[in-house]
This record gives C-alpha cells, sequence and structure tokens, in this order.
C-alpha cells in the first residue's frame, strides 16, 4: 500500500471520538488528510450527530465509480464494453465495500449512536460500505480526484488483479447479483424486455431493457446475444438499486 500523505495541519494523534486514533486509519489508508475534520464526518453515522456522512456517502459513490472506470479502461484493454460493466458493478457493490472495510477494520473509527452500537452497527454491511464510500468522498475533497484514485487503486489492487481474467465466469453473473439483492429485500424480480434487435452479420447487436417497477428504475444494455444484453443491464441497474435499498 502507498504511503504517499499530503501535508497535515498537526502532527498530533486525534481521537474522532470513537477511541480510536485517526492516524491509525490514515496509516491503512496511506494519505494524511490536510482537514481531518473531513474525515470524521466521514466516519459520523447519522444516528450520531446531523452533521453526518451520507452527502460524502454521496460524492464518494460517483468518485470510486469513476475510478474504477478509468483503472478498468486503461488496465482491461482485453474486454469488451458490457464485460466491463460487469466486472465494474462486481468492484464496486455493497459487498465488496464491506470486505474492505472489514479489512482496514474501519468500523472500529465510526461514531455511531448508542443504539446502532449496541446493535451491532460496527459490523452491520450497509453501515460499513457507506462509510468505507464517505471516506472515498472525503478523500476527494481534500486532496482531489488523483488522492482518491490513489487510495482505491491500493484497497482495490488484488480485486483488479484477479476479478475477470480468462473469463467471465470469474465475475458472479449480475442478474443473479440484482435478483439476490431484491429477493433480499421482498421485492419483486427484475423485467427484462427487447427494446431493439439488429440480426444483421457478423455483428448482431440485441438492446435490452431491464425494469424494477416497485423502485420506478429502468436501465439499458447492448450486446450480441440476450444473454449478453441482460447481464449488462442487470449490472447498470445494480448500481441504482444499491442507491435505493
Amino acid at each position: 500500500m502507498s504511503t504517499s500523505c499530503s501535508p497535515s495541519t498537526s502532527s498530533t494523534a486525534i481521537s474522532n471520538g470513537s477511541g480510536r486514533d485517526l492516524a491509525e486509519l490514515e496509516k491503512r489508508l496511506g494519505y494524511r488528510f490536510s482537514a481531518r475534520q473531513i474525515l470524521e464526518r466521514a466516519l459520523t453515522h447519522k444516528s450520531f450527530s446531523a452533521d453526518h456522512n451520507e452527502r460524502l456517502e454521496f460524492l464518494g459513490d460517483a468518485v470510486l465509480g469513476y475510478v474504477i472506470a478509468q483503472i478498468l479502461h486503461e488496465n482491461r484493454t482485453d474486454v469488451a464494453e458490457d464485460a466491463l460493466t460487469m466486472i465494474r458493478a462486481e468492484l464496486v457493490r455493497r459487498e465488496t465495500l464491506a470486505e474492505i472495510a472489514v479489512e482496514l477494520e474501519l468500523g472500529d473509527f465510526l461514531r455511531l449512536g448508542t443504539g446502532e452500537r449496541r446493535s451491532g452497527g460496527r459490523q452491520r454491511t450497509s453501515i460499513i460500505a457507506n462509510a468505507l464510500e464517505a471516506v472515498f468522498g472525503a478523500l476527494e475533497q481534500d486532496g482531489g480526484v488523483d488522492a482518491a484514485r490513489n487510495v482505491i487503486a491500493n484497497l482495490y489492487e488484488s480485486r483488479l488483479e484477479g476479478v475477470g481474467r480468462g473469463s467471465l465466469e470469474d465475475v458472479k453473473d449480475p442478474k443473479t447479483q440484482l435478483q439476490e439483492i431484491l429477493q433480499g429485500v421482498a421485492m419483486p424480480l427484475p423485467v427484462y424486455e427487447i427494446l431493439a434487435l439488429d440480426d444483421s452479420e457478423p455483428n448482431p447487436v440485441i438492446l435490452v431493457t431491464c425494469r424494477v417497477d416497485s423502485l420506478g428504475l429502468e436501465t439499458r444494455g447492448a450486446g450480441r446475444s440476450r444473454r449478453v444484453a441482460e447481464k449488462a443491464a442487470a449490472a447498470q441497474m445494480i448500481e441504482l438499486v444499491n442507491e435505493r435499498v
């Protein structure tokens, strides 16, 4: 992991109220914040304070998606666009974020309200995944996109090396992922429909839609077969659904 750090306004160890020194987390991230209050906000759940991390989470979600797309575009020239969409969906999904958060022991640094602490909030997938996105947003605010990219690239290094290599079977089918997500929150399954078909040789193209009517969401995917097109649409839908549930 890179240890390149930006200048800090103070070399004094600072706790954010969770009982853990923020310098420990900065070391794990490989980045020292110039404005540590931004990092503190990223670690603050809404159950703890009105000055919480949800806006940084919103920003971090966009930053992560952009950075992962940029890295894949630069380094996976062997993979077609529809497959890249699937790979990105696998890398940015909530479960992957939670895995990385656990590796960082991020939950130990969170500021949670009493109820959330007592109910196991420090280990809850949704809370720690959202907090990691908020940290990515805080990195962009403090050091710009390049700072966020450096940290994200380091944290994702092994996953970027492994995911999708050799065969897309390495990536969990996004249609299956989407189905599991919706079933997990007791929502109806998505509906797939063919929107357009160009079966001219040698490069036929099928365009399909994926709808989650209970959330009012629709995405589109294209591919050389209906199966590939549906996977591409499902991968995009996963990103939208994860923002809602």
